[in-house]
């Protein structure tokens, strides 16, 4: 009778390779940041300091035997993720001396034709649900779309598309981004299960963002012509991240019309101000719910705050998108509302804001 395959197994395993910085072995050492089991395929993540990437290269692949020997085992996927040491104090600069050197500009992404950032001050405002729509909006306008979901501790874009599948990886090892209603998709929740909660630092999630954006082979078949980022909420490291790694042509703002939203929402405005990047515009989610028996209209969360903000920062109104119980449950089954309801007035919504980004953007369809 076979062993099952189990995390323990896994490190055991791992357990056999010695780390040749620390002299350990990979385990005890620490670096072993995370171990993902679906159904034979393993995802091992080693958290390693970029000045010995040369070395844990190896590493790396000694660690993918060890495992492939283990019984139950299909594939064997190790990613080195880069966890950035902490810069020692620079002494004063003696006067003559000469600066030290920036840090390189943001490079374009092979195969990708422009980025579109996703954002929110705060969680729960529906920034994914719009990141979805939006992507797939875009794709039914004809263009080649991707969706990449930014959000490392809460990924949900795999569930909303129905693509929780694991991805291919090419013959370079690169990231083959998993297909589903034609938009390719990469999302931290296709390399470890959804119920594996991501316990990392923010040199990690650093580290993980410039993987997901810079080891993925977005120019396949043809690479795409506007690649979505579904960023986390907030103003942290996984934003300044993508901006420093990527050039970034716009960002979409989104928000509830309630104050205590709104207040994050032109946080979220301020940042993007301060890096120069463009805010193409803000769209103002369940702004209303119109009841399905009586169909009077309710302002759960207010109404129009979202609006007023925006002309407040001289910003575009990209669009309002009510309180409607199908958006949510059309999104947990993975058919987002723009395709199952291509005709409603939410999904139209949608395609009108994908309409004045592609404008803004000047990006169109192959032969337009």
């Amino acid at each position: 009778m076979l062993r099952p395959l189990t995390e323990k197994r896994v490190r055991d395993a791992l357990g056999t390779i010695m780390n040749p910085v620390t002299g350990g072995d990979v385990v005890s050492s620490g670096i072993v940041e995370s171990v993902a089991i679906r159904d034979g395929d393993v995802t091992v993540i080693l958290a390693i300091d970029p000045r010995t990437l040369d070395a844990m290269e190896a590493v790396g692949k000694e660690c993918e035997g060890a495992v492939a020997k283990l019984s139950g085992v299909k594939s064997v996927r190790i990613a080195l993720t880069a966890h950035r040491a902490e810069p020692a104090r620079e002494p004063s600069m003696p006067r003559g001396a000469v600066p030290p050197p920036r840090p390189p500009a943001p490079q374009p992404l092979n195969g990708v034709r422009k980025i579109v950032a996703v954002a929110s001050g705060k969680g729960g405002v529906g920034k994914s649900t719009t990141s979805v729509n939006l992507a797939l909006a875009l794709k039914q306008r004809g263009l080649k779309v991707a969706i990449l979901d930014a959000d490392i501790y809460g990924p949900s874009v795999p569930k909303m598309l129905g693509a929780g599948g694991r991805p291919d990886f090419t013959p370079d090892d690169r990231i083959r981004p998993v297909v589903s209603h034609g938009l390719k998709a990469i999302s931290m929740g296709h390399l470890v299960p959804e119920d594996r909660a991501t316990i990392w630092r923010g040199p990690m999630v650093i580290g993980a963002i410039q993987q997901l954006l810079g080891g993925v082979a977005w120019d396949e078949d043809g690479g795409v012509d506007v690649l979505v980022v579904d960023l986390p909420p907030g103003t942290g490291d996984a934003q300044l991240s993508l901006v420093q790694t990527v050039p970034v042509d716009g960002a979409v703002l989104v928000s509830t019309p309630q104050d205590i939203a709104l207040i994050d929402a032109r946080k979220a405005y301020d940042m993007f101000d301060q890096i120069g990047i463009r805010v193409l515009g803000m769209v103002e989610n369940m702004s209303q719910f119109t009841c399905p028996d009586c169909g009077s209209t309710h302002d759960i969360f207010g109404h129009g705050g979202a609006i007023a903000a925006a002309k407040e920062k001289g910003i575009a109104i990209l669009g309002q998108v009510p309180l409607d119980p199908a958006i949510m449950r059309q999104g947990e089954e993975g058919l987002p509302i723009v395709l199952a309801a291509p005709d409603s007035a939410i999904a139209q919504a949608y395609l009108a804001m994908a309409d004045r980004i592609m404008t803004d953007l000047a990006v169109a369809p192959a032969g337009q």
